[in-house]
């Protein structure tokens, strides 16, 4: 029995160590990540957008995506917190003077170098393939490298001078720790967002009601008018009364001019009893100023001032 025939290796005795697990390509990614869209996985063309996350998307496929609004539209985790338009900002990109395009191989006899970038730093001059980190600012859209921001400090873009924070500085495809804060200041930004929205939304209101009530309410200057237009035409009315009593010739003009008071001034009769006898005397009904028949004069004598 000395196994003359042979023997059926196990699979322990074959397999030596642990299995090892399949790496990704590094340039690959790289590739992927920096020359390629998000989002619909074409060839990256001008106009060029980022996230907030720092995420390499075309600009016609964004438009695309936000447009669709079918029931049937397949969730995209690359693409699922941007609402509008407004969540990515477009680039403003330094072309490569060393990258030749696409119509450099045409006919498939020369060596097609993978790591010339389209695009470069327009401070340092590094190449945007992936090898170097790279950020860009909200306030613009202008990339440079992170090198050109550490070596030159300054609060404006070297570009085209607009002032920016730490907070507007965003990193183009950067590791998890990177995204990680990325994704607390966009969470952050929107909250303040939508509360400077609701505030704005209060004031409105009440600047609103606040004019319904001055439209509805006259001012003092309106008052002030009021009052003069009805003292104007009371005299006005008292004058005219006054001189048709006279032109008739009537001698109880008493009277009349107690019911003109009547009809022109609105005042009760508890009003005028509680008045001193000093302010009822300046009018023609108090009994001070009434007369007989044989003191009053001649109607030739009469004029329009005539009590």
């Amino acid at each position: 029995m000395g196994c003359d025939g042979g023997t059926i290796p196990k699979r322990h005795e074959l397999v030596k160590g642990p299995r090892k697990v399949e790496k990704v390509d590094k340039n690959a990614e790289l590739i992927a990540q920096w020359y390629y869209c998000t989002l619909s996985q074409e060839q990256l063309r001008r106009p060029i957008v980022a996230c907030e996350l720092g995420r390499l998307y075309n600009k016609d496929a964004i438009i695309e995506f936000l447009l669709d609004k079918s029931s049937d539209k397949s969730p995209v985790q690359a693409a699922s917190y941007i609402k509008s338009i407004k969540n990515v900002t477009e680039l403003n990109l330094a072309d490569n003077p060393a990258w030749n395009g696409d119509k450099g191989n045409t006919k498939g006899d020369k060596y097609d170098d993978i790591q010339c970038a389209r695009f470069i730093c327009p401070v340092v001059g590094l190449e945007m393939n992936g090898r170097h980190r790279f950020c860009f600012l909200r306030n613009c859209g202008c990339v440079f490298s992170e090198r050109a921001l550490k070596e030159i400090k300054t609060e404006v873009c070297h570009r085209c001078g607009v002032p920016f924070q730490e907070e507007d500085v965003i990193i183009l495809n950067g590791n998890k720790e990177d995204v990680e804060v990325l994704k607390k200041r966009m969470e952050n930004r929107r909250l303040k967002s939508k509360v400077g929205k609701k505030s704005k939304k209060c004031k409105s209101a009440e600047l609103v009601s606040q004019q319904d009530i001055t439209e509805d309410s006259p001012g003092p200057s309106e008052v002030k008018t009021a009052k003069g237009d009805m003292n104007t035409n009371f005299g006005e009315r008292k004058q005219i009364v006054f001189t048709k009593s006279t032109a008739n010739g009537s001698s109880s003009t008493s009277g009349k001019v107690s019911k003109v008071l009547a009809g022109t001034t609105k005042r009760s009769i508890a009003d005028r009893e509680e008045k001193s006898e000093a302010y009822k005397s300046i009018f023609t009904s108090h009994s001070s100023a009434k007369r007989s028949k044989e003191e009053s004069s001649n109607w030739i004598t009469h004029t329009a001032y005539y009590f």
